[in-house]
């Protein structure tokens, strides 16, 4: 070592977990670690309960939904206050429980119907079946004192009504059926004067047809409604019937009017009734089978129109019916 010389300490860094006070990498590590897991238990918290104020009036409606059964369709589940689209949805859910409570009534009055007239109809069956069957019986009780022609003409007018009434609740079951299929148009004064030319009516008829009332129908269905109508307007008039034909821009009208007694303003929407038969009506024509008139307006209906009962302009009883124009670009094509 040279004289004067004196020699230098290099400087000591320290490199262990204790040195400056600074944490380790790995301690740095944990607390990142906790930090995240506290943040994500903050974060899953928060979410729990905003989801759970979010879903409760879902739950709500669940719950009420799952005690609502096919007797309790008129039952409404509550609607939140705070919570827009969720309301709207019960909303919504409210609706179609209406529009099932509606179905379920006329379901259940179509039943009630369909059960009336299933009784009317075997009560209609059952008097000429009865009647059959006691001339049957008092013939066989005295074969020699039977006349044969009488019998078998009683009996004709028996079987003659059971037919009638078989094949009018046939033709009821077969209205509308196909009717898309077999429509065509047709001009309904020329249908009603081809009609008319074929009947042999105990009364006059006066026509009143104004051509160019095109409509979409079934032709065998619209002559069966209109031998219906004159058919009753025979019945019941006095002197004549009138048949008038004309047409809006809408709308072709057929009317069947007679200078009968009329029917009370009571008893217009009571004739359509399958089966019915007014006190005048069973006077008149003790075979009839009520059902002409239902027909009829069977008819109308599966042909998209109406027919309704108003006031004769000759005191009697006029028989309107009302059926769609076919539009004009129609009627010119082919």
């Amino acid at each position: 070592m040279a004289h004067g010389h004196h020699p230098v300490a290099s400087p000591v860094y320290a490199t262990g977990p204790r040195a400056a006070g600074f944490p380790s990498s790995d301690s740095r590590h944990l607390i990142l670690v906790i930090e995240a897991l506290a943040l994500i238990s903050l974060a899953t918290c928060a979410t729990w309960k905003v989801t759970g104020r979010v879903l409760r009036p879902v739950d709500v409606a669940r719950s009420e939904l799952a005690v609502i059964g096919f007797g309790d369709l008129h039952t409404r589940i509550s609607e939140p206050a705070n919570a827009r689209e969720m309301a709207r949805l019960c909303r919504t859910i409210n609706n179609a429980l209406q529009r099932l409570d509606e179905g379920k009534e006329e379901l259940q009055s179509l039943e009630i119907s369909h059960r009336r007239f299933a009784s009317d109809v075997s009560h209609e069956l059952r008097t000429p079946i009865a009647g059959l069957r006691a001339q049957l019986e008092e013939a066989q009780q005295d074969l020699g004192g039977v006349r044969l022609p009488d019998l078998v003409e009683t009996m004709l007018g028996q079987v003659e009504r059971l037919q009638a009434i078989t094949d009018d609740l046939l033709f009821l079951a077969r209205v509308g059926t196909g009717a898309a299929a077999e429509q065509q148009r047709l001009d309904l004064a020329a249908l009603v004067r081809t009609e008319i030319s074929q009947r042999s009516d105990r009364r006059p008829v006066r026509l009143h047809l104004a051509p160019g009332g095109v409509v979409s129908a079934v032709p065998t269905q619209l002559g069966r409604l209109l031998a219906n109508l004159l058919d009753n307007a025979q019945r019941h008039c006095a002197h004549q019937v009138c048949v008038d034909v004309h047409a809006t821009h809408a709308v072709v009208e057929l009317a069947v009017s007679d200078d009968g007694p009329g029917i009370a303003p009571g008893d217009r929407e009571r004739v359509f009734h399958r089966l019915t038969r007014l006190d005048d009506a069973r006077r008149l024509d003790r075979n009839g089978t009520g059902l002409g008139l239902a027909i009829a307006r069977d008819i109308a209906h599966a042909h998209h129109g109406t027919l309704d009962v108003e006031e004769s302009t000759t005191g009697g009883a006029c028989f309107v019916l009302r059926l769609p124009r076919v539009p004009s670009r129609e009627r010119g094509s082919s």
